[in-house]
């Protein structure tokens, strides 16, 4: 049965195993876009091309990683040994260059660039096997099994912040230390302190008393079968919610920082403040709402942090003038908003999927959410986003000679806009929801009563 607390310990490694895993992941959805876009070619469908292989890539590994660790009846060492390997991989990427691929391979400058755009892609796709085994199918899964529903709102709070924290530390720190220490360097850094948080695992986590050894390799589909989902109907319309939220996200996110150096020309410094600003209040907003979540009705929340992401959105399509501070000023607050909104909305779809997912099947159901969650938003959000960039065709300033590897466009505005209205469509999915959880609280007391 699960802990009606959760326990110090418990808090310790949802921290470092949650903080970890997000600046893993910060860094390779937003910095090894720009690695890529900086050092080896200007190229957004190369960029485009990444994320939705390593989306696949995730969906896949963690469909059958969860599955294996329900069969196994092990959490921890998916965790901790996955953290050791990805740390590893993670720390191989720094030294991936068309110098490097010109010595290795011995061939021309023009053909070296496409062979490192494969290397990157290839190499990204390897990282993501053992982060989404060790993050998305292992921790995850350990999360819901150590939680109750009392608490499950707070736990998921705390969570919903660790990506903000990570993204203070990436897209502002890391930004200054590249050019301080370079990729190669950092990623090296990254990769010894992802591979640590593993060592630790190894000596201090501990699973949950109440899992147990189940299911087989057949549990693979075990999501996709028509009376799981009739059983499990709000799950699977957050899951749909969540689907909604992430292409919208993925719309703009992989662009993001190429965006503000590129097309509102801020440097290190500027965008740094912009994004460590808005992330810090975005924080403080998610503590201070983060007990309001167990109290009130999650999926009624929903329209309001809704609200808030879309009107942060449309606030960052229209911050730009020629005037760089007041261009800072009001897409800095425009960020801050956006950001209120994306983590209210994470924090109550994370407590919403854990409060509905059937107990005993964490496992072989976070594919499942992956599909949902990664796949279907890494696919579908950058597919539409690079398709925008592409039709506005904003040149690439100070392009000089480009090459048949480069793309002379950047991310446009309209991104943001975009963005904005597939977030709108989540208005249309609230309702169902609200109806969906009703009926099933209506059948859990009528359960009870007789």
């Amino acid at each position: 049965m699960t802990n009606l607390k959760f326990e110090k310990r418990n808090w310790w490694i949802l921290i470092l195993f949650g903080l970890i895993g997000q600046i893993a992941w910060s860094v390779e959805n937003m910095y090894f876009n720009l690695f890529v876009f900086e050092t080896i070619a200007p190229n957004l469908d190369a960029v485009t091309l990444m994320v939705q292989l390593s989306g696949v890539v995730a969906t896949l590994t963690t469909l059958v990683a969860g599955v294996i660790s329900d069969k196994i009846g092990n959490r921890r060492r998916f965790m901790s040994f996955g953290y050791l390997i990805w740390g590893i991989t993670v720390s191989l990427f720094g030294f991936i260059s068309t110098n490097n691929t010109q010595s290795l391979f011995g061939v021309a400058e023009t053909r070296s660039i496409t062979i490192t755009l494969i290397i990157v892609i290839v190499g990204d796709c390897i990282m993501t096997v053992f982060g989404s085994t060790a993050n998305d199918a292992a921790f995850n899964a350990w999360v819901t099994d150590n939680t109750h529903e009392s608490y499950r709102g707070k736990v998921e709070s705390v969570l919903s912040v660790l990506p903000l924290v990570a993204m203070l530390i990436v897209a502002g720190g890391f930004g200054i230390l590249v050019e301080l220490l370079t990729y190669k360097i950092l990623f090296l850094i990254l990769g010894i302190v992802i591979s640590a948080c593993g060592v630790f695992g190894i000596f201090f986590i501990k699973d949950s008393p109440s899992l147990e050894k189940q299911g087989s390799l057949k549990d693979i589909v075990y999501g996709f079968k028509p009376s799981v989902i009739k059983n499990n109907v709000p799950f699977y319309v957050v899951l749909l919610i969540i689907g909604i939220y992430g292409i919208a996200c993925q719309i703009f996110m992989p662009y993001l920082i190429i965006y503000m150096t590129t097309y509102l020309h801020f440097n290190v410094i500027e965008y740094s403040l912009v994004f460590g600003a808005a992330i810090i209040l975005g924080a403080i907003l998610n503590i201070f709402l983060g007990g309001l979540t167990d109290k009130c009705n999650k999926a009624k929340l929903l329209y309001i942090a809704a609200a808030v992401f879309a009107v942060g959105l449309i606030g960052m399509y229209f911050g730009r003038f020629e005037n760089k501070i007041a261009t800072i000023i009001v897409f800095g607050i425009a960020g801050f908003v956006m950001i209120a909104g994306y983590i209210l909305i994470s924090a109550l779809c994370g407590a919403l999927v854990r409060d509905y997912t059937p107990q005993n099947d964490a496992g072989k159901l976070q594919g499942i959410r992956m599909i949902f969650s990664v796949l279907l938003p890494m696919l579908i959000g950058p597919l539409i986003g690079n398709a925008i960039n592409k039709a506005a065709n904003i040149p690439l300033p100070d392009l000089g000679s480009a090459d048949v590897m480069t793309t002379s466009y950047i991310p446009a505005p309209e991104i943001f806009l975009v963005a904005a209205l597939v977030a709108c469509l989540l208005f249309a999915l609230i309702p169902l929801l609200i109806h969906v959880t009703k009926k099933v609280k209506t059948a859990v007391k009528e359960e009870k009563c007789d």
